[in-house]
């Protein structure tokens, strides 16, 4: 197999992907949200994931990917698809119980856990004094735009949401330590997603069923558009860009990028649902840029 030729920093194609990427993982939290006024969680995800490994089966088919011969990866590829999983069933439940903003504030402290462990395992991966400071300084901001939220009183069960969040985002982070530190590194990006993919859509169906979700297709065609993008835009092709620049680009430097999410949907529901453009959404937009341009630099 050819070696993966790896980048210590990340170009102008990385940073354009990264970018699109993250204005539309912020769109999602508003589909998901949306679409869960007529589909129950679990099972809209469910819908989602078996839409999303049919897609890529067929993407592998198309470009000759390999995705069933024996490789090594298996342990490594289950370990990432379990930890895959266990985020988006956070995610889908959490975001029953809490708003999408806050959620969204606890399921991107992802980058802290790839930042703290992943030098442990890979040291082209340590951050310099810099930064850190430039992580720690779009975390803030992110912090900043969504500081009216936390000024109010909790919602009854919110705490419940905020902490499911919390774990999506730690589950987040192990999952790029996994790609990053097994067997799966060397696998084809196209085969690290369909063991997520495929290992979610076996997962969530099961739980959907032990929570009691009455499941059906009877929706309507707003809940049915809301779950394609999520499948095809977010699941197979955002999530797929995603698995190959983690095995050309710096995982450090690619999750702080992550930081923009929450901010575009901020920015999403100035413009769909007509919220005020506040203080604090734009100091988070000036604090998220100051920190990516300081994550970025080159050594």
């Amino acid at each position: 197999m050819t070696p993966v030729q790896r980048k210590n920093h990340l170009d102008t194609l990385a940073i354009t992907l990264l970018v699109v990427c993250c204005a539309f993982w912020g769109y999602q939290q508003i589909l998901i949200k949306f679409a869960s006024r007529e589909i129950p969680p679990l099972w809209q995800a469910s819908i989602r994931m078996w839409g999303a490994t049919a897609l890529l089966w067929l993407w592998c088919q198309y470009r000759g990917v390999p995705l069933f011969q024996r490789d090594g990866t298996l342990k490594g590829g289950l370990l990432v698809g379990l930890l895959f999983a266990g985020e988006f069933v956070f995610i889908y439940l959490g975001l029953t119980h809490t708003s999408a903003s806050r959620l969204t504030v606890f399921l991107y402290t992802s980058p802290f856990w790839v930042a703290l462990l992943l030098p442990r395992f890979v040291k082209s991966e340590q951050l310099r004094r810099i930064q850190w400071i430039g992580l720690c300084l779009a975390f803030a901001a992110v912090a900043v735009a969504f500081s009216e939220a936390f000024l109010h009183g909790s919602a009854p069960g919110q705490w419940i949401g905020d902490t499911m969040g919390l774990a999506a985002g730690m589950l987040w982070g192990l999952t790029t330590l996994a790609i990053r530190t097994t067997k799966i590194a060397t696998a084809p990006a196209e085969k690290s997603l369909f063991y997520q993919l495929g290992v979610t859509a076996a997962v969530t169906p099961l739980l959907s069923l032990a929570l009691g979700e009455s499941w059906g297709f009877n929706y309507s065609a707003m809940a049915w558009g809301s779950v394609f993008l999520q499948t095809a835009v977010g699941a197979f092709a955002s999530y797929l860009t995603w698995m190959w620049m983690l095995r050309h680009y710096p995982a450090t430097q690619m999750s702080t990028f992550t930081f923009l999410t929450p901010v575009f949907a901020l920015v999403f529901g100035v413009v769909l649902l007509g919220e005020p453009l506040t203080t604090q959404l734009v100091l988070a937009l000036m604090g998220v840029a100051a920190g990516i341009v300081l994550v970025s630099r080159k050594g």
